[in-house]
C-alpha cells in the first residue's frame, strides 16, 4: 500500500472516533472562519460538495449561501469520463443517493453551471499540507477538476488533518486556502 493510500486509510479511521458533540463544535467553527472570509463575502457562487460524515459539515454552509443570496453548486460525478459536472442546488430535495451513498444533484432537478462562474470552489479531502496539498478520497475528480480550474479554491478541514507532509505527485495542485476548526492556513 503506497503512502498516501496508508494515509488516507489512517485519517478516515482517526476521523471516525471524534465524537459527535466535537464533531458539531468543530464543523461550527469552520463554518464560522469561512463565513468571516474575504473569498466567501465576494463570491456569488459557491461550489461545494454534500458532505456525508466524518467530513466537515456543509449542510449549514450551504444554508447560509442560499441566506445570502449565493448560488451554490454541487458536484455530479461522471464515472465513464472520471469527470465533474457543477449544477445548481437551490434546495435539498433536488439530492439523490448515487455511488457510496453520496449525495449528488438530479439532473432532471437541477441547471448545469460552467465551471468559469464558480468563485469559490471548496475543495474536499481527507488529509493536508500547510502548503495546500490534498489527499482526496481516491478518485482524482478535483484533482483533474482544478487542472483546468482558475477561481478561488479553499478547503475546509479539522486541525488533525492537517500533517507536516506526505509524497506530492506531478498531479497535485494545492488548494489556495485551508480553514480549520484552529486557523486559517493560505498556502500561496
Amino acid at each position: 500500500m503506497n503512502d498516501k493510500k496508508l494515509l488516507r486509510k489512517q485519517m478516515i479511521e482517526t476521523l471516525s472516533q471524534v465524537s459527535k458533540p466535537l464533531y458539531e463544535d468543530h464543523s461550527y467553527k469552520i463554518a464560522n472562519r469561512l463565513f468571516d472570509d474575504q473569498d466567501w463575502k465576494n463570491a456569488g457562487v459557491i461550489g461545494i460538495t454534500i458532505s456525508k460524515e466524518p467530513e466537515v459539515d456543509t449542510y449549514q454552509i450551504i444554508r447560509k449561501a442560499w441566506e445570502l443570496g449565493k448560488q451554490v453548486a454541487v458536484p455530479k460525478c461522471l464515472p465513464m469520463e472520471k469527470l465533474l459536472s457543477f449544477r445548481i442546488l437551490t434546495e435539498f430535495s433536488q439530492l439523490e443517493s448515487v455511488y457510496y451513498g453520496l449525495l449528488e444533484p438530479k439532473v432532471e432537478l437541477s441547471k448545469e453551471i460552467n465551471p468559469q462562474e464558480i468563485d469559490l470552489l471548496i475543495v474536499p479531502g481527507v488529509v493536508y499540507t500547510k502548503e495546500g496539498y490534498r489527499i482526496g478520497f481516491g478518485g482524482g475528480y478535483y484533482d483533474r477538476f482544478l487542472s483546468n480550474f482558475r477561481g478561488k479554491t479553499t478547503s475546509l478541514a479539522f486541525n488533525i488533518q492537517v500533517v507536516p507532509d506526505f509524497r506530492i505527485e506531478k498531479h497535485d495542485l494545492p488548494v489556495s486556502k485551508i480553514i480549520t476548526n484552529k486557523e486559517v492556513i493560505i498556502t500561496k
